[in-house]
C-alpha cells in the first residue's frame, strides 16, 4: 500500500511537541475582560468609535471587499486619499497601500533589489524582510544587529554595485531602535538605498507620531524608502510603502505582492485614514505611549527584573528559560493579564522573554495592575 504523503507531518508535530514549541490558536472574545499588553494597538484606536464608524461607513459606500487587484478594480478614491495623507504625514513624496505590512515588505525588498544586486540586512530584522531577501534573488549579507560599521564594511567590499540596506526602525523583540541617522549616512557615502520598516515607529516616535524616520531626520531623503503597517498604531489592517514618486511608480509596475494581490478592503482603508487624521488631531497620543512604556520599564527594573530599555512602545522582560517564559505568560493570563511570550527559535539571540506592548489608552490603574501581576508571577532564577 502506498505511504500516506503526509505522514512526515506527524513526525514534525511530535518533534515540536517534545521541544515545547507547539503553537495553538486562541480565539479571543469580543468582550474579553483580560487586560491586554500583548497586542500592537499602541494608541488604543482599534475600538475608538470614530475609527469603527469610519470602517462601517467605508464598507457601506464602497462594499465589503476591494473586488480585485489595485490595477484592475481594487483601487478606490479612498485608497488614493489614504496614500496622499500617509505620504504627507510621514514626510515622503508618495505612498502605495497594500493588503498587509508583510506584503509591503515583500514588495519593497524584491522590487528594489534583484539578481546581481546586494542586500545588507540586519540580523534582527522581521521575518517579512527575511522572506523578501530570499525571494529577491539578490546576494544577501546578514550583518550583526544595529552594527553600522558592519554595514559600511560590507558596502566597502563591493563598491559600485547596486545595493540596498534593510532594517527595522524599532525591533519587535527587544523594542530597541536602529541607528537610522548613521545608517542613512553610511548608505549615502556608498550610493546605496536604505529601506526602513517603520511598523513599530509610526504613531509612537517622531513629531506627533510621524515615525522613526521623522525622528531621525531622514524622512523624504532621496535614497530612503519606508514601509509601514496600518495594523499597529493605526488600529486597522494593511501596509504601505513610502518613498520618492519614481520608486512608488516602479513598485506599481514590478512588485508582485501589489500587482497580483487583491486591494486592501475598503473598511480597513477607511479605518486607517480615520486613525491617521485622529493622530493628527491628538499628537499627544504618541508621547503617552512612550510614557507608559518608560513607566513599565522603570517600575519592573526597580523590583529587580531585567528589562530592555524601550526606544518606542515595546518592553521586553527576560525570563530564565523557554519553559519559565511560557509559565510566566500563562500565570499572567490566569491573573487577568495578557502578555506576549518570545522564545527560541523565534528569537535570534536565543533569549526567552515576555513582551509587553504599551498603549496610550492604558489608565494608571491598569498600569499598576500590570506591574503587580508581572512582579507577583515572575519566575525565580
Amino acid at each position: 500500500m502506498p505511504q500516506d504523503p503526509f505522514d512526515w507531518i506527524d513526525d514534525e508535530s511530535r518533534r515540536r511537541e517534545s521541544a515545547g514549541l507547539v503553537r495553538t490558536l486562541r480565539p479571543r472574545a469580543a468582550d474579553s475582560e483580560l487586560l491586554d499588553l500583548a497586542s500592537n494597538d499602541y494608541l488604543g484606536l482599534t475600538r475608538r468609535p470614530e475609527i469603527t464608524g469610519a470602517a462601517a461607513e467605508a464598507a457601506r459606500r464602497w462594499g465589503a471587499g476591494a473586488t480585485g487587484s489595485r490595477l484592475v478594480t481594487g483601487s478606490t478614491a479612498l485608497h488614493a486619499e489614504l496614500e496622499r495623507e500617509l505620504a504627507a504625514f510621514c514626510g515622503f513624496e508618495a505612498a502605495l497601500v497594500l493588503s498587509s505590512g508583510y506584503a509591503a515588505n515583500l514588495a519593497a525588498v524584491t522590487a528594489l533589489s534583484g539578481r546581481g544586486s546586494l542586500i545588507v540586512s540586519d540580523a534582527g530584522n522581521h521575518a517579512s524582510i527575511v522572506d523578501g531577501c530570499r525571494l529577491s534573488r539578490a546576494e544577501t549579507a546578514v550583518v550583526p544587529h544595529a552594527d553600522v560599521e558592519a554595514v559600511r564594511k560590507t558596502l566597502d567590499a563591493d563598491p559600485g554595485r547596486r545595493a540596498l540596506a534593510v532594517t527595522d526602525s524599532v525591533f519587535s523583540v527587544d523594542g530597541d531602535a536602529a541607528p537610522l541617522t548613521d545608517l542613512a549616512q553610511a548608505c549615502g557615502e556608498h550610493g546605496a538605498a536604505l529601506l526602513v520598516d517603520d511598523a513599530h515607529g509610526l504613531g509612537v516616535l517622531g513629531d506627533g507620531g510621524r515615525g522613526a524616520l521623522n525622528a531621525a531626520g531622514i524622512a523624504g531623503g532621496a535614497g530612503v524608502v519606508a514601509t509601514l503597517t496600518l495594523s499597529k498604531s493605526l488600529g486597522s489592517q494593511g501596509g504601505a510603502v513610502l518613498g520618492p514618486a519614481r520608486v512608488i511608480d516602479h513598485l506599481i509596475n514590478t512588485a508582485r505582492t501589489f500587482i497580483f494581490d487583491t486591494g486592501l478592503a475598503p473598511a480597513a482603508t477607511g479605518a486607517a485614514l480615520a486613525s491617521l487624521r485622529l493622530l493628527g488631531r491628538e499628537p499627544a497620543l504618541a508621547e503617552r505611549a512612550r510614557t507608559v512604556a518608560a513607566t513599565l520599564h522603570r517600575r519592573l527594573t526597580d523590583v529587580g527584573l531585567t528589562a530592555a530599555r524601550p526606544d518606542a512602545a515595546v518592553v521586553s522582560v527576560r525570563a530564565p528559560s523557554p519553559e519559565s517564559a511560557l509559565r510566566w505568560a500563562a500565570d499572567c493570563r490566569a491573573a487577568g493579564l495578557v502578555v506576549g511570550c518570545f522564545r527560541p527559535p523565534s528569537v535570534p539571540d536565543g533569549i526567552s522573554r515576555i513582551r509587553l506592548t504599551a498603549r496610550a489608552d492604558l489608565t494608571d490603574q491598569q498600569i499598576e495592575k500590570a506591574i503587580a501581576t508581572i512582579t507577583r508571577t515572575a519566575p525565580v532564577g
